[in-house]
């Protein structure tokens, strides 16, 4: 009796089979859940990296804004790259209303009463790194008030201008 217990409450290759489905579907869930959540990292504007600098120590984040073409400063030897940037919105409707990012970074960047952030950036100096560029950077913020980015994505503001070239508009 106690030997047809036994082999009753034994898995069979079946159940061993579907329990270890179900182990590897919750691991790939569980993997693609926390990669997207990592990687899913939007930017901040300035004023809301200087409103949430205590909770945000010593964590990576993202931040944009428009940079002052004045303060670039580039050294070929160390490769050592600072700059200047002023707050830019973040959101699309008022970017929009402004009359669009081109107009947005001109203003941000010739408007004196914007708040403006240093950028330390350790790297090869980037093409697109202009006057009136909206600058993605990623890093994080020293106590000395500077930001130091370990990445560095530019947006050149020529490209989102509603004109076209003299070349286009003649055609």
């Amino acid at each position: 009796m106690e030997q047809s217990l036994a082999t009753k409450t034994k898995p069979t290759g079946r159940t061993k089979f579907f329990i270890g489905g179900l182990l590897i579907f919750a691991a790939i869930v569980y993997l693609i859940v926390t990669s997207t959540q990592a990687n899913a990292q939007y930017y901040l504007t300035i004023d809301e990296l200087n409103a949430k600098a205590s909770t945000l120590n010593g964590r990576d984040v993202r931040v944009s804004g428009a940079v002052l073409g004045e303060t670039i400063q580039y050294n070929p030897q160390t490769l050592l790259l600072s700059f200047t940037v002023a707050n830019v919105p973040a959101d699309n409707k008022e970017i929009e209303a402004q009359g669009g990012l081109a107009a947005v970074l001109h203003s941000a960047v010739t408007d004196p009463n914007r708040t403006h952030m240093n950028v330390v950036y350790n790297g090869p100096k980037p093409d697109l790194l202009s006057n009136e560029a909206q600058a993605i950077m990623t890093g994080h913020m020293g106590q000395d008030g500077v930001f130091y980015a370990n990445e560095l994505l530019l947006k050149c503001p020529t490209k989102y201008q509603s004109e076209l070239p003299t070349q286009a508009a003649g055609q």
